[in-house]
């Protein structure tokens, strides 16, 4: 393998080629878990993998199949029903020192963040699906710019707690349930070993190649607790150099992964490039800053083979849906139809017309 070959076998791990079909779940519990802070687009990073309708996605949210809720790093995430609290138990505690930090700041301590829990517990027990602004009401916190940082912070550790997670849609809103209501409790747990080492090996299986620093950024842990759970599992993963460089990733890789033609039209922050601590791997030329800025916001992305070429955007209509794109390079209207052909799977996951501008 050599470094220009990297995007496309990262192409093959994160199931970009459709090689079999696969549920909407079953593609969440092979990332092990999915940045997920736009819904609408994080429910497309789902979509782009399988041929499941955005409908059949969101049946599957508001069904626990998958879960939406923040863990890892301090962001939403989809996880699987199957994964969620092996998942928070590990990483909970630390993505919980910035929810506390932002609580302090409005004089929530643990002890009153604990009194909250309680409340929340006795306002949702019964399978009541209440939205962030229900919620906040009945525990009397005021919808103000300030307080909405109270309440995320709030719910936030609720969700570390394993007290809540996403509940069905009421519409457009998104509604928070008890987690113990939606999915059942294992009755053994992992080791913090044992789980950072399943998680290790999820992370290089769906995402690799990948380094050690990679997993670092995406897990949240450090990298020398990161290289610790690498070691624990290296017989079970594959590996190769780079300009000295380790890159790891699963054993089922053939020669066969390595190329194929392809375009995908992927949403923001999306797993092949949010995933990973540097990008270069996903670029031909100096494009990054057109496609994500400084301060985290990634924008949806035109892939082809494994190389970011331009950007998009879609407007939902009443009758259908407008894309917009941005070419990097100068590309000629002949080659823009063959790479458009790639857009009209998006019809069929939205069950609406596309409109390209």
């Amino acid at each position: 393998m050599i470094h220009s070959e990297i995007s496309h076998y990262r192409m093959a791990s994160q199931k970009l080629y459709q090689e079999n079909q696969c549920s909407p779940q079953e593609i969440v519990h092979h990332f092990g878990a999915m940045q997920a802070q736009d819904y609408a687009m994080a429910k497309w990073a789902i979509g782009s993998r399988c041929n499941s309708s955005e409908k059949e996605i969101e049946e599957a949210v508001n069904s626990a199949k998958i879960i939406r809720t923040h863990i890892l790093r301090p962001t939403w995430h989809f996880v699987s029903a199957d994964d969620i609290y092996w998942m928070l138990d590990l990483s909970a505690p630390q993505v919980k020192r910035f929810t506390a930090s932002a609580a302090k700041k409005f004089g929530y301590d643990e002890k009153k963040l604990n009194q909250t829990n309680a409340a929340i517990e006795k306002l949702l027990t019964g399978n009541n699906h209440l939205t962030r602004d229900e919620i906040m009401q009945e525990l009397g916190i005021k919808k103000t710019s300030n307080e909405d940082f109270l309440s995320a912070a709030i719910m936030m550790n609720a969700e570390l707690d394993g007290l809540v997670c996403n509940g069905k849609m009421k519409g457009k809103q998104i509604t928070y349930a008890l987690l113990e209501e939606r999915v059942l409790k294992p009755k053994t747990k992992l080791t913090k070993e044992e789980a950072l080492a399943k998680l290790a090996r999820r992370y290089f299986e769906s995402h690799g190649p990948a380094t050690v620093l990679d997993f670092s950024w995406w897990s949240g842990f450090a990298p020398t607790i990161c290289q610790k759970a690498i070691n624990a599992i290296e017989l079970q993963l594959n590996a190769t150099t780079i300009d000295n460089q380790t890159y790891w990733f699963g054993k089922d890789f053939s020669s066969e992964n390595k190329f194929r033609e392809s375009v995908h039209f992927l949403p923001a922050f999306d797993e092949i490039l949010i995933s990973y601590k540097t990008r270069e791997a996903s670029f031909t030329g100096d494009h990054q800053s057109k496609t994500f800025t400084n301060n985290g916001i990634f924008k949806p992305i035109i892939l082809e083979n494994g190389k970011v070429i331009g950007i998009w955007k879609r407007t939902i209509k009443k009758d259908h849906a407008k894309i917009e794109t941005e070419f990097f390079n100068e590309t000629e209207n002949s080659k823009k139809e063959i790479l458009f052909q790639a857009i009209r799977s998006f019809e069929t996951y939205l069950d609406t017309k596309v409109v390209i501008e």
